[in-house]
């Protein structure tokens, strides 16, 4: 072993000896970094296991309680019954080692989104590491990763789906949106992308896919818990989302024109779907769902009906990263093309960066003046934005028409 791959090694290993220490001292001390929305999950799979309601707030806010949530209100699980397999191993730990879980599980799964995303959408491969750097550094995720909620979650299996994709393995791909419908809502385009092509190329190998696996995930809660279903819909029918203020573009217009008018929520899905048909004309013939996720993800979070909360925008990662990558890719060397007007400009490449930066910025101050929630709402106009700039393509000019005294005979001596 040559002199530096040991120095490298020995600082792995105080590296991993110091990280041991800090998550002793985490496991046995919950006043540091107290649980926040994670015990909304960790208590309905407790609860889940023992076969009771994971929907009903008097039997959460106990355990929540306990697991050191300073709380009066319990903190609702509102996601669907698929989504209890996905978080029932957390049931099975104490309520510290399962936050510990999953955080460290979370963590992978956005390093993982990064690094896969940079591959998929083009970026070089000697700079991998912008991936992780871009997928760590997007404030969302750091919300997500703080408060302990599921986004990152729903980011890996759009990862996943379209990885699989890739790859020709139609029912993995399927298999992988179950993660994805943890919040179906976030996500209705790409629910719609899926039907469209299945129809269009007359392969159903996806949605079976996607249909055994949902399948699955609700039969292993539903045998801990019969009642499963019916709890859900009682819970979401005596507290349904009209009673949310979302940072959405429906909630804009339920302020304006009525609170009581919960329909206006879906007013924008609507505007989305029309979208959707024209884009679907458009490009459905040379589908690639490498380069249609991130526009799809950030169109169904820009128009979701709720929710759309500051911590789910994890979900606009791929958009960021698509922008991230073209403006970097557009500006390396070995691409520039011999006519500096023929490519992006690299004030314009410089200028889409900063802005990307800002918005991150803005969304750190937003958060250390504790704005709320909803100040949050312009921040996916705001990507979609720097996406539809960074997405162009690149002017192209003509070459020059040669003279004509080029193709003048050359003069014959005399």
């Amino acid at each position: 072993m040559n002199p530096r791959r040991l120095l490298t090694a020995v600082g792995i290993a105080l590296a991993v000896v110091l990280l041991a220490g800090q998550f002793r001292q985490l496991l046995a001390d919950p006043t540091v970094w107290p649980p926040d929305d994670f015990v909304e999950y960790w208590a309905a799979a407790r609860l889940t296991l023992d076969g009771q309601n994971p929907y009903d707030p008097a039997l959460l806010l106990p355990l929540q309680q306990t697991a050191g949530r300073d709380t009066d209100e319990a903190v609702m699980m509102w996601n669907p019954p698929w989504s209890l397999a996905v978080v029932l191993p957390l049931g099975l730990l104490s309520a510290r080692s399962a936050q510990l879980l999953w955080f460290v599980v979370n963590l992978a799964a956005v390093g993982f989104c990064g690094d896969r995303l940079w591959a998929m959408l083009g970026g070089a491969k000697d700079r991998r590491w912008i991936g992780w750097a871009v997928a760590l550094a997007f404030l969302p995720t750091l919300f997500a990763l703080q408060s302990g909620q599921i986004g990152p979650i729903l980011l890996l299996g759009a990862v996943l789906f379209v990885e699989c994709e890739r790859r020709g393995w139609h029912f993995a791909a399927g298999a992988a949106t179950l993660l994805l419908a943890v919040k179906p809502h976030l996500a209705y385009l790409v629910w719609a992308a899926i039907m469209c092509e299945a129809a269009a190329r007359r392969r159903g190998a996806v949605l079976l896919g996607g249909l055994a696996a949902g399948i699955v995930a609700v039969l292993i809660p539903l045998a801990l818990n019969p009642q499963l279903l019916q709890q859900y819909a009682d819970a979401m029918g005596n507290r349904p989302p009209a009673q949310w203020v979302s940072p959405t573009l429906g909630t804009v217009l339920r302020l304006l024109l009525g609170e009581d008018l919960f329909r206006l929520q879906f007013v924008p899905v609507a505007i989305g779907l029309g979208w959707f048909a024209w884009h679907w004309r458009a490009v459905g013939r040379d589908w690639n769902w490498t380069d249609q996720i991130p526009l799809l993800l950030l169109v169904s979070f820009l128009t979701a009906p709720y929710g759309a909360w500051p911590f789910d925008m994890v979900l606009l990662l791929p958009a960021v990263a698509k922008v991230v990558v073209v403006s970097l890719d557009r500006g390396r060397p070995a691409r520039k093309s011999s006519n500096d007007a023929g490519g992006t400009p690299a004030v314009q490449r410089a200028a889409v960066i900063a802005a990307l930066l800002a918005v991150d910025l803005a969304c750190l101050l937003m958060n250390l003046f504790q704005t709320g929630s909803f100040a949050f709402i312009w921040v996916s106009p705001a990507v979609l934005i720097l996406y539809v700039v960074a997405a162009r393509p690149p002017r192209t000019v003509a070459p020059a028409s040669p003279s004509p005294l080029s193709h003048a005979r050359p003069a014959v001596p005399v």
